[in-house]
């Protein structure tokens, strides 16, 4: 492991303290008292003239870490802090007494020095050290609480600095891989995860109070079944055979209701082996619950109640600013009742398609009719009924949507779980959650009729067959409990993960989960010293393109470009124009090709709207046939393709590449700071605003802060002044391009 000469330096405290026999790594401190109750304790204040003129009567024990230290000659003052607050202490000369962890000492010889109690707290005590602290409470002439020390115990000492208070930890990758220190410098972290147990605290408690039992269900399954997303597999070594971590925990949890338990519910995690963005991860929290008895609309009702519970017990407030997936912040307030929405009715009154009418017979009729109606999606041509359908709602309605709001009223061919309504056939009772665009609850009424529950499955692998990755597959084990006859019932499914983050205002999901799952920073070193931005060696034949042939292309004209993104980018259509102006700009100073660089500025996440932004699809096979509708070269394909190589391992080893790859990221956060600015004016914009944005991890969290230095490893220039060139390249645009 890599020391820094401070770490050096307190490593070899260390050292010293143990061959004095002091214990710096205690096994227990007891009698320690919360901060928050010592300065409560109003009535044990002295004054200090007192204490110095008295013994110390050592009133109150408490202790954590150190968080500042400042001598002053014969005092020494510093800062701890717990998980209830911080207080003051002070150490001084002549008063304090040293615990070794074996006995009191006023005195003792450490490296063949004679050193008193206060020389010893101010030589090796260093800042993140664990101390216990026994003294007595005062108010400094400042009336600022201090404890007064009057003994001190090293609990335990750190080799690793913390961050410097003031600018604290700026890089988002190590915000999470050390959870621990943004949780020690930044007291909102710490207080949003103690909400987030509070919050999980509060929906235990409410499906306790309402006669439900909490049950355990596995983790491994022999089926992946029982959800439109594809598993992890993991080798059981003892059976020999390769097994599923779950995708939810629903078939388990219907099985109990037909072993005697009517109302049961399990909060645990899922595991879906998908893309992963701000708003997706591959491991989540979720609660799912089953009522025997219940249908879909004793189900709303009873999300309505939770909601109301959640809200009263954690004291929140029922107005909640909540950014959609376009940054748009509107104002959702949960108060009960919800809006009602008829999922049938309302698409067909934005769309004019009756989704009810189709069947899996009519696929084909069913597409062309939704793209005479205008609409259209990269992968429509190989989706099955029920998918086409779901991206269809997607397009034309959830957009629309603030909520929070009950959609219900679904087609038959949409859910192969739930069940259809006495009512009317061809839909089936269900509901989902939606809040400013979010779905955050999803619940049923479920389907317990074993024979068509085998009729709907055999359809779904029919689909998987065909080639749709979003079917559902079978799972034989559930039938069998099926037949054993199952009670009527509703189920509830809900994400914690999600529904916390818009409750705190959180835009990226991982700043709601205490340890998210990165990937091995071991691994990634390694990687990034392989990826030697100059010195890499072209080994794939397609990818040696000069950039000087450019001028021997056929390149599309900017129209036909504007008319694709229109087409099928019209979400990310600002920051595509903000890129293009970036790559103008820079093409221009360099003296290359303008139209050949404007066109990989334009289309480079030309795919991003139609993947649903799943970053792991991004430049892929759908980024391939969207371009092919203006006959793009292949060249300017694999340019594209660079600036995502870390899933596409196209090399960024031409300029037109590197510079893709440093404007990218970077323009989302400087268009980030724009849309904040009074006019939302990019004039306006200085290029020290951008600079202090990028030090607030909370600003536009979903921008990489090591993607949007780009231009250090791949061009060698400093980060400050690629600021400024960029921004003069945006502003010299600005007028033509209406930013």
């Amino acid at each position: 492991m890599d020391y820094s000469n401070e770490s050096l330096d307190r490593k070899d405290k260390i050292r010293k303290l143990k061959e004095a026999w002091v214990i710096v790594y205690a096994n227990n401190y007891r009698g320690k008292e919360n901060i928050a109750f010592v300065q409560k304790q109003e009535d044990k204040i002295k004054d200090l003239e007192i204490l110095l003129s008295e013994w110390i009567q050592k009133d109150f024990q408490t202790a954590w870490r150190l968080m500042s230290m400042k001598s002053h000659g014969k005092l020494m003052f510093s800062k701890i802090i717990d998980n209830t607050g911080g207080l003051q202490i002070c150490f001084m000369k002549d008063i304090c007494e040293f615990h070794t962890g074996h006995k009191v000492v006023k005195k003792m010889l450490i490296d063949g020095e004679e050193k008193d109690a206060y020389k010893i707290s101010e030589k090796f005590l260093n800042i993140g050290d664990y101390v216990g602290v026994k003294g007595d409470l005062f108010f400094t002439k400042h009336g600022e609480l201090t404890l007064l020390v009057k003994e001190f115990q090293i609990l335990s000492k750190a080799i690793r600095s913390l961050p410097e208070k003031f600018h604290g930890i700026t890089d988002q990758e190590t915000l999470y891989r050390q959870r621990y220190l943004d949780l020690i410098m930044n007291d909102e972290s710490y207080q949003r995860f103690l909400l987030r147990s509070k919050f999980i605290q509060a929906i235990r408690e409410f499906y306790i109070k309402n006669d439900f039992i909490e049950i355990e269900t596995p983790i491994l399954w022999n089926s992946a079944s029982w959800a439109a997303a594809k598993p992890f597999i993991t080798h059981h070594n003892d059976f020999w055979e390769d097994f599923f971590l779950r995708i939810a925990p629903e078939t388990s949890l219907k099985k109990a209701t037909v072993g005697r338990f009517e109302k049961v519910f399990e909060i645990g995690k899922n595991f879906r082996n998908e893309g992963s963005d701000p708003s997706h991860m591959q491991e989540f929290s979720v609660v799912e619950h089953y009522t025997a008895w219940w249908n879909f609309e004793d189900n709303m009702q009873f999300t309505e109640s939770l909601f109301d519970y959640i809200f009263s017990s954690l004291k929140l407030s029922k107005i909640v600013p909540i950014k959609d997936k376009e940054w748009n912040i509107k104002k959702v307030d949960f108060t009960t009742p919800w809006e009602r929405i008829n999922y049938i009715q309302w698409v067909e009154e934005v769309s004019w398609i009756n989704v009810e009418n189709y069947w899996i017979e009519d696929e084909e009729k069913l597409r062309n009719d939704i793209q005479k109606a205008g609409y259209t999606w990269v992968g429509i041509e190989k989706q099955w009924l029920t998918t086409m359908i779901d991206y269809l709602y997607k397009k034309v309605l959830r957009p629309k949507i603030i909520g929070p709001a009950f959609i219900y009223n679904y087609p038959k061919t949409m859910q192969p779980l739930a069940r259809q309504s006495d009512m009317d056939e061809n839909i089936v009772e269900q509901f989902q959650v939606l809040v400013n665009g979010w779905e955050v609850i999803k619940a049923y009424s479920e389907l317990v009729d074993p024979e068509i529950q085998k009729t709907n499955f055999d359809t779904q692998s029919w689909a998987i067959e065909r080639g749709d990755e979003e079917a559902t597959s079978g799972d034989d084990d559930f039938l069998l409990a099926m037949e054993y006859a199952m009670p009527p019932q509703s189920g509830f499914g809900m994400g914690l993960d999600r529904i916390f983050s818009l409750l705190t205002e959180q835009e990226n999901l991982r700043d709601v989960v205490l340890f998210p799952l990165m990937r091995d920073e071991n691994k990634k070193k390694i990687e990034e010293i392989s990826l030697n931005w100059e010195d890499m060696k072209e080994e794939r034949k397609n990818l040696q393109w000069e950039e000087n042939n450019y001028e021997n292309l056929k390149l599309p004209s900017i129209e036909e470009v504007m008319n694709l993104i229109d087409k099928y980018a019209p979400q990310t259509r600002q920051h595509l124009i903000s890129v293009w102006c970036a790559m103008k700009y820079f093409a221009k100073k360099l003296g290359k090709n303008e139209q050949a660089w404007q066109l990989v500025g334009l289309l480079h996440d030309i795919d991003w709207d139609y993947i649903e932004k799943d970053g792991t699809k991004h430049c892929k096979e759908d980024l391939e046939k969207i371009v092919a509708e203006i006959h793009l070269p292949k060249e300017l394909i694999e340019d594209i393709k660079s600036h995502w190589y870390f899933i596409t391992n196209v090399e960024p080893n031409t300029l037109i590449r590197k510079y893709i790859c440093s404007v990218d990221e970077l323009t989302w956060f400087i268009t980030a700071v724009w849309k904040m600015m009074p006019n939302k004016k990019i004039e306006e914009i200085k290029i020290t605003s951008i600079l202090k944005k990028v030090k607030d991890k909370a600003f536009a969290s979903w921008v990489s802060r090591e993607e949007i230095k780009n231009c250090e490893k791949m061009l060698g220039k400093n980060f400050e002044e690629f600021v400024e060139e960029l921004l003069e390249g945006l502003k010299e645009y600005a007028n033509e391009f209406g930013m």
